[in-house]
């Protein structure tokens, strides 16, 4: 816990006064007692319980005003709260590798079924958008709340040739500048000896967006911009990616058209990609595992632990404390204090 105005709380120093203060003119009371029997008299009818009850309601008060005092200094905590800010890219691999069957009833399909989880447990707080990538990577459906047209999109994707991870980090990239108004990344023409790269942002020019890529891959990046630089550029501007990766590093046979190849997953670059942009790395070796992959990162991303000031909380527990306090006092002796 932290504080906005931490000054006040040299408030706090006065206390120990109070408390002499109070015990001064309770000892004064007492000799006061003592000086005319008919008040000594009354005090010895009373009994003990009313000699121990009197200095509670004191210490009722005495808290409520020390945690006013607090409430003064005006106190923040980090609380779990429902994140409504930015958006969501879904960014799914739709390479033909995809097609293998080590995940029932398909990697593709398994990975539909798990974009649609996480959908559902988003619950419509973000925006989400689509973006399909494969030999190339393109905008499926903009961001948006509209269920519906979220799962309609994720049912477009289909088979494509090729892994472009690079490509799909960038076009998730500039779907979130364009919801934004920022000015859009250009992809330049990878594989010509005068190419290069896009150009990341100054530190102080590049804003910092409050938005998320969720990107799942199957295989090796083996076309379009390197990803460990577009992770780069995400990351300028602030932007998570969490990266998925189903299958594994030794890889499945995949049978096509009556050829076989070899599909293998790249941990390394999917685990730096996140590294880098301050994601996390999941893998999925089944159906359920993924499904659950995706449910929890739908929970993580739409609640999240933010710093909120909570002075009111304070207030109130003082004001409760001084009622009480109050209260008690009235009830016993017939006085508010």
């Amino acid at each position: 816990m932290s504080f906005l105005w931490p000054k006040m709380l040299w408030f706090l120093t006065l206390i120990p006064l109070l408390v002499a203060a109070y015990l001064w003119i309770q000892k004064k009371k007492k000799r006061f007692a003592y000086r005319y029997s008919s008040l000594s008299l009354l005090r010895e009818a009373a009994g003990k319980d009313r000699v121990k009850k009197r200095h509670i309601p004191a210490i009722f008060i005495l808290a409520g005003l020390i945690i006013l005092i607090f409430a003064l200094a005006r106190p923040t905590a980090t609380v779990v709260l429902p994140s409504f800010e930015g958006l969501i890219i879904l960014a799914l691999d739709n390479s033909g590798s995809m097609r293998a069957e080590d995940v029932k009833p398909t990697r593709m399909e398994a990975a539909k079924l798990a974009a649609k989880t996480f959908v559902e447990q988003n619950g419509g707080r973000s925006k989400i958008g689509v973006v399909g990538f494969a030999g190339t990577a393109s905008l499926v459906q903009p961001p948006t709340k509209d269920k519906e047209l979220i799962f309609s999109a994720i049912n477009r994707l289909t088979y494509q040739r090729a892994t472009a991870i690079g490509s799909g980090i960038l076009a998730s990239l500039n779907a979130i500048l364009e919801e934004f108004g920022e000015k859009q990344i250009v992809p330049q023409p990878y594989g010509s000896s005068s190419s290069t790269p896009p150009t990341p942002p100054e530190e102080e020019a590049a804003s910092k967006l409050p938005a998320t890529i969720v990107l799942l891959s199957d295989g090796q990046s083996n076309t379009g911009p390197p990803p460990l630089e577009m992770a780069d550029l995400a990351a300028k501007y602030g932007i998570k990616v969490y990266t998925v990766g189903l299958g594994s590093p030794e890889g499945v046979v995949l049978n096509f058209n009556s050829f076989s190849f070899r599909v293998r997953l790249d941990e390394e670059t999917l685990k730096k990609i996140a590294e880098k942009t301050g994601g996390t790395y999941y893998k999925a070796d089944n159906e359920t595992n993924l499904n659950e992959i995706y449910a929890n990162l739908g929970r993580r991303l739409t609640f999240k632990p933010e710093k909120t000031e909570i002075t009111a909380l304070f207030t109130a527990a003082s004001g409760v404390l001084f009622l009480l306090g109050m209260g008690l006092s009235f009830y016993w002796f017939g006085r508010v204090f």
